[in-house]
């Protein structure tokens, strides 16, 4: 492992997590949401999206919760942002970090976004100059690094020329994303190694579903290649809803608690954490209860 012993938590529940819930949960509960992860020590929590609501009606509410937030010092809350409109919806209610997002599976691209690989990165280009002439740190995500739900495998070298660009553009990280959770150890290692012959360690951060059961076992892999920065998702929240199939971000309560055995550092109450993810399934669930509740009440 690196000489650091600090692992950095990117709390994605909120955006990558929520949007493919089928609960649709009021703008107060993500604000509340958010809010009690900011009390949890998280240095950076994803907060939302300002992608078209047709697209993701969960996070239709993005500029009411992002201004709704309480901003505590020295926590980042990046949003995603597809295009300079998303850009300069984000900037209006004071985003000072974004997102931007491309596949390294030319089938994924088209079914996602219908364009290609090169066609996407083109689209963000002139959303990271902007970000750049207005001081912005730009966060890239590369999704369907270790495989694609429409093509199958993806070429290490794909991940890696994609990463690569996306880096001498401008993003300050690069998030290398198992979008369907079928990564494993071995698989994990290698394509992280390759990156990392183009784009500095310190610069990537892994991000992992668990569809598999895998999650853990590739974070700790690659963690061991020197990596120390973890997506994940308070309660295993999320998904991806253009790949059918895939589970749950990998939750940032096991992520923590391993990297605590371990020795290693996060900064994060685990209790606190644990504290939130139990409130955020109890509101998930409270419409289905609330639906079961009535149903049995019809019945008797």
């Amino acid at each position: 492992m690196t000489s650091s012993n600090h692992v950095r938590i990117v709390e994605v529940g909120a955006r990558d997590g929520l949007q493919n819930e089928k609960t649709l949960l009021p703008a107060d509960v993500k604000i509340a949401l958010i809010d009690r992860l900011s009390s949890t020590g998280l240095q950076t929590i994803e907060a939302t999206s300002f992608v078209s609501p047709k697209w993701v009606p969960q996070l239709a509410d993005a500029a009411e919760v992002f201004r709704g937030i309480r901003k505590v010092p020295g926590v980042s809350y990046p949003v995603l942002v597809p295009n300079l409109q998303g850009y300069q919806r984000a900037r209006e209610v004071g985003a000072t970090d974004i997102a931007v997002f491309t596949a390294a599976s030319e089938a994924f691209n088209r079914k996602n976004i219908n364009a290609s690989i090169d066609e996407s990165i083109e689209r963000f280009i002139p959303v990271i100059e902007q970000a750049r002439a207005d001081q912005v740190k730009v966060r890239g995500y590369v999704s369907t690094v270790l495989g694609c739900p429409y093509q199958g495998e993806v070429p290490v070298a794909d991940v890696v020329r994609v990463a690569r660009r996306m880096y001498e553009l401008g993003c300050h990280e690069i998030s290398l994303g198992d979008t369907i959770g079928v990564g494993t150890p071995a698989k994990a290692r290698a394509m992280l190694h390759a990156v990392a012959q183009e784009v500095p360690m310190a610069a990537l951060a892994v991000h992992f579903h668990d569809t598999y059961g895998q999650a853990l076992a590739n974070i700790l892999t690659c963690l061991e290649e020197g990596v120390r920065v973890v997506d994940s998702s308070v309660s295993g929240t999320g998904g991806c809803p253009y790949a059918k199939g895939a589970t749950g971000n990998v939750a940032s309560e096991d992520v923590v608690y391993m990297l605590h055995g371990m020795g290693m550092s996060t900064g994060v109450d685990l209790d606190l954490l644990v504290a939130t993810g139990a409130w955020l399934a109890a509101q998930l669930h409270k419409d289905t209860a609330s639906r079961v509740t009535r149903a049995r009440t019809a019945a008797a």
